[in-house]
């Protein structure tokens, strides 16, 4: 069975719809980051929280605003990750999920 992860370039961001859609049509299932992506009909996403995402860069942009040196600052990532589910899919597509899989979802799409 042929399996789809769509990558998280802005473009692809953008158009999570039309990214969604010839994937169910043609029976594909597709995994993606943001959960925008399993609204729109993906089959599930997993990723970083995006607000936490913009949570963090409006932090580095505060302290680079505040005069600090951005190379002195440091790296950080995302620790928030969630999880969607989207069930029309897994039921469109024939796939069935464990519960505890699904039990550990951040959101389950009905």
């Amino acid at each position: 069975m042929a399996r789809c992860l769509i990558g998280t370039d802005a473009v692809f961001t953008g158009r999570s719809e039309q990214l969604a859609t010839p994937a169910l049509d043609h029976a594909l299932p597709a995994i993606y980051e943001f959960r925008e992506f399993a609204v729109a009909g993906g089959l599930l996403s997993y990723g970083a929280e995006v607000t936490d995402a913009y949570h963090l860069a409006g932090t580095y942009t505060g302290r680079i605003l505040k005069g600090e040196n951005p190379a002195d600052l440091p790296v950080q990532q995302s620790s928030k990750v969630e999880m969607v589910i989207n069930l029309k899919t897994t039921k469109a597509l024939g796939i069935a999920f464990p519960l505890s899989l699904l039990g550990r979802a951040d959101e389950v799409i009905e």
